[in-house]
């Protein structure tokens, strides 16, 4: 399949939005419009959009934070999955963040979603025996 990958325009925003929506990346307590803005004032070449025939099929917000890349949001059409449009919006991530100087990537994936877990498997990703804590600074009303 064939796929046009870009930075995330305005235009795309209720677009992304709905696909992270379909994908169930979505949670109560995250704003994903605010987040789409929060990251692109920071990172503007890193939150990434597929598009096929002028429709976004997936999406991608990556990360760096001069340690180390992050991989946020990846969502694939549910119509348009099996077809490399997750690989291919990871490669691209994945690119700009090596050509951004940024020596490893990471990601976080709930426990028991076991197929995404698998899927970044076969892309060479290892998985890590470590816990995740978090704490709240600005709440998304």
């Amino acid at each position: 399949m064939s796929v046009v990958i870009r930075p995330l325009a305005d235009a795309d925003v209720e677009h992304v939005v709905a696909l992270w929506e379909a994908a169930g990346l979505t949670r109560p307590w995250n704003d994903p419009r605010a987040d789409i803005a929060r990251a692109r004032a920071v990172w503007p070449d890193l939150l990434l959009v597929a598009e096929r025939d002028g429709a976004v099929v997936g999406s991608v917000m990556a990360g760096y934070d001069g340690h180390r890349g992050w991989l946020y949001y990846l969502a694939a059409d549910p119509a348009w999955r099996g077809h490399g449009i997750g690989s291919a919006l990871v490669a691209e991530a994945e690119r700009r963040l090596t050509d951004m100087g940024c020596p490893k990537v990471q990601l976080m994936v709930r426990s028991d979603n076991t197929g995404v877990l698998d899927f970044y498997d076969a892309l060479g990703y290892e998985r890590s025996d470590v816990a995740v804590a978090g704490k709240r600074l600005i709440a998304d009303d």
